[in-house]
């Protein structure tokens, strides 16, 4: 069984290393410190790690440790909630002795010794709690901290319950993981407050956005403009979500540039499957959002023609 055989692998190392993917969401980060915890909590003697680059906005959640590269021999990685190796934040991940995979992406990329992938689940955060009530047999302990760091991956990856993913067994687990010792409510304002130039920028979005006659919606972000918005790219992922309320968008995608060669995509649905389109442009994801990169408007263009058939079909 693939849960057995991660428990039994995190057992034999005494060094594991865990990964997740760039651009960090709480999912991503959710899960991967919510497993340190869970392994620190039962292995207090191992040393483990959690690295990659961090986002300003939810250091709340987690701060990154910093290792050599030494400290990658005979090593164990676990990468977290990332599809695809190009997606794994710190490459240093291939220094290690063993690879193991814990993903709920659909699986285009099978890179790993160890792959535990679900696509049913509403979140990776979900499946570490899942390996955390199965491997309790084995000796695996759940502290607050934890608990606190997979509840916070579940929601932010179901937004707030509401998204298809949710299931009853994500009720059943985050009526379980409220059970822990942890300032709910302070952990939702975290998530979900903005200052203000996040709230004047979501209002450039709202002043700007045009809806096709299939559905579709599509905001271009220029350089220039993100520095008029006074705006960090990773600042950007907060208004992605604006627009999924408005009545009549479908589907929508955001361009944010990041250089005069590459520009960002942001996909998300609410109904066409989006992910195909992004994996014709050097992304995936899952079915309902998604992300891509395309290195002109030219090509940009071209996306949001893909786009506006997929909402008309």
């Amino acid at each position: 069984m693939t849960i057995q055989s991660i428990i039994e692998t995190i057992q034999s190392f005494e060094t594991i290393i865990i990964h997740r993917h760039v651009r960090p969401d709480p999912d991503a980060l959710g899960s991967q410190a919510g497993l340190k915890e869970i392994i620190q909590q039962s292995f207090p003697n191992k040393n483990v790690f959690v690295v990659g680059e961090e986002d300003p906005s939810l250091r709340f959640l987690v701060h990154m440790d910093t290792i050599s590269d030494e400290q990658y021999k005979g090593s164990l990685v676990i990468v977290c909630d990332t599809a695809n190796t190009d997606r794994i934040s710190d490459q240093r991940y291939a220094l290690a002795e063993k690879i193991i995979k814990i993903d709920h992406h659909p699986n285009n990329d099978a890179y790993g010794d160890v792959l535990w992938v679900n696509t049913d689940a509403s979140s990776t955060s979900e499946m570490i709690y899942t390996l955390y009530k199965e491997g309790k047999e084995s000796g695996l302990k759940l502290n607050d901290a934890g608990a606190r760091l997979l509840y916070a991956g579940i929601v932010g990856d179901t937004g707030r319950f509401l998204f298809p993913s949710t299931t009853e067994k994500t009720f059943s687990y985050a009526a379980e993981l409220v059970e822990y010792d942890f300032d709910r409510t302070k952990l939702y304002s975290q998530m979900y407050e903005v200052d203000d130039r996040i709230a004047r920028a979501r209002g450039f979005v709202l002043e700007n956005f045009t809806i096709s006659p299939n559905g579709s919606s599509a905001v271009k972000i220029t350089a220039e403009k993100l520095k008029e918005l006074k705006l960090d790219i990773m600042e950007t992922g907060q208004l992605v979500r604006v627009l999924g309320d408005i009545k009549g968008i479908k589907a929508w995608v955001f361009f944010i540039e990041e250089s005069e060669t590459r520009i960002r995509v942001r996909l998300r649905s609410n109904g066409p499957i989006i992910n195909t389109i992004a994996e014709r442009f050097r992304g995936g994801g899952h079915p309902l959002a998604s992300g891509a990169t395309v290195h002109s408007w030219e090509e940009a263009d071209e996306l949001i023609a893909q786009l506006e058939e997929v909402c008309a079909q």
